[in-house]
């Protein structure tokens, strides 16, 4: 296992500090702000753990504050309900004694009811794609500086864009984006591990794919990004250490505001989780 998976399975064992309170730590990455995606995974954890043997099927987040990764970022749980199918817990994320995000989940004991869902769109596949050794290797290069640097770093995931040029091009492209992701090692067998791992991965890339139709990225200085609110529903099992497509549209921008949806699905056509955010795709001005 990758030191990063490691820093990352980590980062998501939060720490006791007593009933229905949490601790966690950010990783010295020397960001300047906690990214969201960190945030969601661990507030998913907190609520987790004061569920007794009834997975997450849905979570609703706003983020308020932007994290300071200097400091613990203390997670506060409140039981709203435990029925006979359904427990909903809410999270506050609290730094500096204010509260940084927000998050409502909800447990579902499992059921057997109607099935149906969306087809995986036909991309090219993970092996089709350059790998990350690829990407440092030829095409690293053509890329603006705070891409390379994003690509430089260690990380835990691997994504293999499947518009890559993407990356390397200001030309406006289709309001779609699909990217391959999973971790760099094999993760534990439990699932509200590889649960809490999507989560942490659902804030990548979507907030970019509003950008795609101007021809912009999250990475360009005179954008200035952030994640406004996030919504993710779990649908089926699936393993984060395990390709999957994340397959992304953005319907609309406007009011400095992008509206992102993403669909993640296994190589088998499976469809595990589905996820929405709007966003701040403000450009600055001189």
């Amino acid at each position: 296992m990758s030191r990063a998976v490691t820093d990352l399975l980590s980062i998501l064992d939060l720490e006791q500090l007593e009933v229905n309170l949490f601790r966690g730590q950010s990783p010295k990455s020397g960001w300047q702000r906690v990214f969201g995606g960190q945030v969601i995974g661990q507030a998913l954890v907190a609520a987790t753990r004061t569920v007794d043997g009834r997975p997450p099927h849905s979570l609703h987040c706003y983020f308020m504050l932007p994290g300071d990764p200097k400091i613990p970022i203390i997670y506060e749980v409140e039981r709203i309900r435990d029925g006979k199918s359904f427990s909903t817990r809410r999270v506050l994320a609290i730094q500096h004694g204010q509260a940084i995000f927000a998050m409502s989940a909800s447990f579902h004991r499992e059921e057997e009811g109607f099935e149906h869902q969306a087809d995986m769109p036909k991309v090219l596949g993970p092996d089709e794609l350059p790998s990350e050794e690829d990407v440092k290797g030829r095409l690293l290069l053509q890329m603006p500086e705070p891409m390379r640097t994003y690509y430089e770093r260690e990380r835990p995931l691997e994504i293999r864009p499947v518009e890559i040029k993407r990356y390397t091009s200001r030309d406006p492209g289709e309001p779609r984006f699909h990217v391959w992701i999973k971790t760099l090692g094999r993760l534990p067998d439990d699932p509200a591990i590889h649960q809490s791992v999507l989560a942490y991965a659902s804030d990548m890339t979507l907030l970019d794919t509003s950008l795609f139709p101007h021809g912009r990225t999250v990475f360009d200085p005179s954008i200035q990004p952030a994640s406004l609110d996030h919504a993710m529903w779990f649908h089926r099992p699936f393993r984060a250490d395990e390709w999957l497509l994340y397959a992304q549209d953005t319907p609309s921008a406007g009011g400095a505001r992008g509206f992102s949806r993403g669909l993640i699905f296994k190589q088998d056509g499976t469809l595990v989780a589905s996820v929405a955010q709007e966003g701040l795709i403000r450009e600055r001005r001189s």
